[in-house]
């Protein structure tokens, strides 16, 4: 069992970046854990040394950054608790820092490639008949002839971050939502290039599931490499003799 939290004194002249430090260093050590109510204002800031506005635009931070979710008021139901999921906040952070990073198109389709065809080999190994109908509905729905392209691009996304995460690593399923976000602008640039004829990339959706299907990992691996090459066509470097993840 470990000890609570300890706090100690803030130096910085920053002291709200400080605040943050401390409680990502308390979370860290594993002190504090989903659930877990933070002290309030006042006694955060007599224990930190700090002012309640520092504690103040620290929780505001970690709030935006989903660390935290706050209930207002005075009550006993008043505070900051850490949030039991991380999922929807990481994947907005991930994002971001892929966006400002700047990372060439071409780096992250070839990142997306490599994560998907190892999680599209997971599933093809590991899919129950719940997973399968899953990923059934979201083709089925892509089938709709009046599907508009903002709702098919949703659909594109849901069907992918469902492969991942029937990989069974959760920060997989996290990270590919991220690289779906970064190349959104890309994606949908490349469904207004196909035209309102999206059905050679519904056929790919559907050459991946019967490869899943047939619990085949390779043939779902290739399928997923064909369905990004017809999707980014301009990156180079998903070519024809990208190697599987088992090679």
């Amino acid at each position: 069992m470990t000890d609570g939290p300890d706090w100690r004194p803030v130096k910085r002249v920053r002291a709200f970046e400080e605040v943050v430090a401390q409680i990502e260093e308390q979370i860290a050590s594993g002190r504090l854990r989903a659930g877990d109510k933070l002290p309030g204002e006042r006694a955060l800031a007599a224990a930190l040394g700090v002012s309640r506005p520092s504690v103040r635009e620290a929780m505001r931070v970690l709030e935006a950054m989903g660390v935290l979710v706050a209930n207002p008021g005075s009550g006993p139901e008043a505070g900051a608790i850490l949030a039991g999921s991380a999922g929807p906040a990481l994947t907005g952070v991930l994002g971001l820092h892929l966006a400002l990073a700047n990372f060439a198109v071409d780096d992250v389709v070839e990142t997306r490639l490599l994560i998907e065809s190892w999680a599209v080999e997971g599933a093809a190994r590991h899919a129950g008949e719940a997973d399968l109908d899953r990923l059934r509905a979201i083709v089925a729905a892509m089938d709709d002839p009046d599907l508009p392209p903002e709702r098919f691009n949703e659909l594109d996304t849901e069907f992918h971050a469902t492969i991942a995460e029937l990989s069974g690593n959760a920060l997989v399923t996290t990270f590919m939502r991220a690289l779906r976000d970064t190349v959104r602008r890309h994606q949908r640039r490349a469904v207004a290039e196909l035209g309102p004829d999206t059905g050679a990339l519904r056929a790919d959706h559907r050459a991946i599931l019967a490869a899943i299907v047939a619990r085949d990992p390779r043939a779902a691996a290739d399928a997923v490499a064909a369905h990004l090459r017809r999707a980014y066509p301009q990156v180079s470097r998903v070519r024809e003799d990208t190697p599987s993840p088992e090679n």
